[in-house]
């Protein structure tokens, strides 16, 4: 344990094998570098710290050449990209070159990591370039110190509308560079109350020093705003886009906030959602809205990222042609190409909300001439809540390498937020995640959560690493580097997603979860619900139909990616209850029928969670006692869970259908 009242997660720092390693990083020159500068100065206070703790060393700086040891060195060619490194040894010389100071941080916990995971400098040949040009946390943090969907305990960046800044602040802001995050929403995108004066004189002394401190360790601090301020801050009694009275109120309020937060790098905006106002409150486009933001803080070099999670959430169950699916592409679509070069789309990685399984959200390969970036959520919203394990890269490589057919080659999704569909690769892309960081000790609740904050960090920033590789080298760095351990704790991690999907919702439908909560079976939860979110169940079969005989959702693909969804016997099973309305006896590739299908994965999934209990137990001597006690209680509610989903599916659909289970088992 660390000696604050938190854990250090990955960067715990515990003696290891040095590996020969320790010549390497004994003596430091910087060679273009100011040692002064505050990321250089962080990044050698980092060395320093890790070399100490793992290597029992102390460090020592020098100017000029070096015989032996590590030389960070100032790139005379231009880098691929903000943040890339090349990182090479010969003859006993570790060299680290970079273009700018991030690269150098980025480096520098690079070789970090390679002696924190026992693997040897020597031969070290790498070149790095970061993926997604913009890696970013969005908080949901309110200013109560409440957060919205947070598992983790209460914030820590606010307490009773008051900021609170600390050593643990600083620590958070290590945490994110070592993993290449380069920008961080530090508050809920449901903006109210105490948090739409973010931008007043209220709060500019507490947001210029934290966008100070994260810009330390480069990292720049984002708001998100309230598009109706100019209403709630005693300005104009109008928040219309096009209104030149409000237009005037946000370029004096906008010259007011950077003045006082200079290193602000922009705004998230959530508008006309879930009860926000918006642009369409006034009769204006959602391009209408953003356009006018982002033309007032261009000067200031700033963006405007704006939400795409907008749709009408007033749905009748009744009608079976609206569909909340569409929404997003419905809404976005027709004004592709209508945004400011700084404005970038934010796009739920899923049409829906964050569903265990769902396809990836069509606008992604819809939009060919505007700025996109990807949201994803490591906060376990509708996956387990930090409680049961549920490693989420496997299922973020599968999205980034989705096969859009935008165009012939180079379609994929990472290809589109990496920001290469232009000719000039657009910097103005990338990939966000709702964060699952609390003031919990641990962090993330469940301490196997943290592999989602690390492995989401470390994906967009190396798109090319496996699920399996960011694994073990949260393993390594956090629990253990006992192979043992490693490969244990990979078999609970690896297969977890689909565990959960098992014994939660089957085939891609999704929710099925106690309403509010989102913790949690109640089939019929959300059935009769205004939020467009149904299994449309009955005594013949279960799924929405999005084919063109239905809601036409499958249509906003290109092809052949329609055609495949829209024909029952081309979509992937995985998917296909989100696609279409199954009979109960329809026969699947593995031979069972489809209630069969929903009873033996249930079964499954509480067999594979009581495994993956026994797994863990074998560790308790070889991982920290506080970490084994911690995942152990997760367990024990994780199992509970499973069971009560298990009961309550399979006896919904067995009253549905009226189909006994094949094996005799227990249903009630």
């Amino acid at each position: 344990m660390s000696k604050t009242p938190w854990t250090q997660l990955w960067l715990d720092y515990k003696k290891v094998n040095s590996k020969g390693n320790e010549g390497y990083v004994s003596n430091v020159s910087l060679e273009g570098f100011e040692a002064e500068h505050p990321i250089i100065k962080n990044a050698l206070a980092e060395l320093a710290l890790g070399v100490k703790e793992m290597l029992g060393q102390e460090i020592s700086v020098k100017t000029g050449p070096l015989e032996q040891g590590l030389v960070i060195k100032k790139e005379t060619t231009s880098p691929d990209l903000e943040g890339a490194y090349r990182l090479a040894e010969k003859s006993g010389k570790l060299t680290l070159l970079a273009g700018e100071e991030s690269g150098v941080l980025y480096g520098v916990f690079h070789v970090l990591r390679i002696i924190a995971t026992e693997k040897s400098l020597q031969g070290a040949d790498e070149k790095k370039s970061p993926s997604q040009p913009l890696r970013m946390m969005n908080h949901w943090d309110n200013m109560d110190g409440s957060i919205e969907r947070g598992y983790s305990g209460r914030s820590f960046y606010f307490r009773n509308n008051e900021f609170f800044i600390d050593e643990r602040t600083r620590d958070f802001a290590r945490f994110m560079a070592s993993i290449g995050i380069n920008g961080i929403v530090i508050n809920n995108v449901n903006v109210k109350d105490a948090a739409t004066y973010l931008i007043t004189e209220r709060y500019f002394d507490k947001v210029a020093e934290l966008s100070g401190l994260f810009a330390e360790y480069g990292i720049k601090l984002y708001l998100s705003l309230n598009f109706a301020s100019p209403l709630e801050l005693g300005g104009p009694k109008s928040a219309d886009p096009l209104n030149e009275e409000v237009i005037a109120w946000w370029k004096e309020k906008m010259a007011e906030v950077f003045t006082r937060v200079p290193k602000l790098g922009g705004f998230l905006v959530k508008a006309d959602s879930e009860g926000r106002p918006g642009p369409f409150t006034y009769g204006r486009t959602q391009a209408d809205g953003a356009n006018m933001l982002a033309d007032i803080v261009k000067p200031y070099g700033a963006l405007i990222i704006w939400r795409c999670f907008v749709y009408n959430c007033t749905q009748d169950w009744r009608d079976y042609k609206t569909d909340r699916a569409r929404a997003q592409y419905d809404n976005f679509i027709q004004m592709d190409g209508d945004y400011h070069d700084n404005v970038i789309l934010q796009i739920k990685n899923g049409p829906m909300d964050f569903q265990v399984r769902e396809p990836v959200a069509p606008l992604l390969g819809g939009l060919k001439k505007t700025n996109q970036m990807m949201e994803v959520q490591i906060a376990q919203e509708y996956t387990g809540h930090q409680i049961d394990v549920c490693y989420l890269i496997p299922m973020f490589k599968e999205i980034l390498e989705f096969k859009t057919y935008i165009r012939k080659e180079n379609d994929t999704v990472a290809d589109i937020i990496g920001g290469g569909l232009t000719e000039h690769r657009n910097l103005n892309t990338g990939i966000a995640a709702v964060i699952n960081t609390g003031n919990d000790i641990y962090w993330t609740g469940n301490v196997l959560a943290a592999a989602n904050l690390y492995g989401f960090g470390r994906l967009a920033f190396e798109n090319s690493l496996s699920a399996k590789e960011i694994a073990e080298e949260w393993i390594r760095q956090t629990l253990s580097n006992e192979d043992e351990v490693v490969e244990k704790v990979l078999s609970i991690l690896l297969p977890s997603r689909e565990v959960y999907e098992r014994y939660t919702s089957p085939l891609g439908i999704g929710w099925m979860v106690t309403p509010h909560v989102h913790y949690g079976c109640s089939v019929d939860g959300y059935e009769y619900s205004r939020w467009g979110t149904y299994h449309r169940a009955d005594h013949l079969g279960i799924g929405v139909d999005r084919t063109d005989k239905g809601t036409g959702y499958a249509f906003q693909y290109n092809e052949p990616n329609a055609s495949m969804y829209n024909d029952i016997d081309t979509c992937p099973e995985e998917l296909l209850l989100f696609f279409h309305h199954v009979p109960y006896t329809r026969v699947l590739s593995t031979g069972k029928t489809l209630i069969q299908h929903i009873y033996d994965t249930h079964f499954q999934g509480v067999e594979e969670v009581e495994a993956m209990i026994s797994c863990w137990q074998t560790l308790e001597e070889k991982v920290p006692a506080e970490y084994f006690a911690n995942v152990t209680e997760r367990f024990g509610r994780q199992l509970t869970n499973a069971k009560d989903w298990r009961d309550q599916v399979n006896s919904y659909f067995y009253r549905k259908s009226g189909i006994p289970d094949e094996k005799g088992r227990i249903i009630y």
